[in-house]
């Protein structure tokens, strides 16, 4: 495990990574979801796809990455894009899990892979709306312990920065972005989903022009137990993207 400094908008971030399988020369970027660290991603694919030099980076504000700045989906991805710069390295092959997905997306690599991608705007129940209906008509009273009231259980630990920056990426509609890429997309979602549900990945499946949709058995985090299959299917897929 390593950390890289990064200097974003005269903020500095210190970003820890990880490598496996550093002699390879095709390079393979993985990046976690949302509330979640680069661990979770090795678990699931730390010892398969043995001809990448595979990259695992805590993105800011998670894991063991520092971030002390309000963010949107652009300025991650733009953060990352300096730290891939900063090794001059550009990989063949990046892969995002849910938030990560949508990260993943803006870099614009050769081959790209959506596991339960975020980026499609779902309905909220009834509870959700009345509570966000409730917030805003209290917010103006200055009551300083009301965001605290209304956090859900997920965000109650985040600092100001990562909870505003919550604030800007979970309703963010990302169909644009998804219809601009360019990108050969394996899109692999979890049959049971219910944060990123199939549906939304057969939307973003169908916005991105060349690529292919793997239902899945399971839920948000159905690759753990299907990453042999999510693996083999890059090796196929991804190949003749090689440059």
């Amino acid at each position: 495990m390593a950390s890289k400094e990064i200097i974003y908008k005269e903020h500095t971030f210190q970003l820890s990574y990880e490598l496996i399988n550093p002699s390879e020369e095709k390079v393979l970027l993985v990046l976690h979801g949302w509330g979640s660290n680069k661990e979770i991603m090795k678990q699931a694919f730390g010892t398969l796809l043995p001809e990448y030099k595979h990259i695992y980076l805590d993105m800011p504000g998670f894991g063991k990455s520092s971030n002390e700045m309000i963010l949107t989906t652009v300025d991650y991805a733009n953060i990352v894009q300096l730290f891939l710069d900063s090794f001059a390295v550009k990989p063949l092959i990046a892969m995002g899990h849910s938030f990560g997905g949508k990260v993943a997306t803006l870099l614009d690599t050769p081959c790209l892979v959506l596991l339960s991608s975020a980026g499609i705007v779902t309905e909220k129940p009834w509870s959700v709306k009345i509570k966000i209906a409730t917030f805003k008509l209290l917010k103006p009273l200055g009551i300083k312990k009301m965001r605290d009231l209304f956090r859900s259980s997920d965000v109650q630990d985040m600092s100001h920065e990562m909870y505003e920056t919550f604030k800007n990426v979970v309703d963010e509609n990302f169909e644009a972005s998804f219809s601009k890429s360019k990108s050969k997309a394996l899109c692999f979602w979890g049959k049971e989903d219910t944060a990123t549900p199939l549906y939304t990945g057969e939307k973003i499946s169908g916005l991105i022009e060349d690529s292919r949709f793997y239902p899945l058995d399971g839920d948000h985090f159905f690759f753990l137990k299907h990453a042999p299959f999510i693996a083999q299917t890059i090796t196929d897929q991804c190949k003749d993207t090689d440059s």
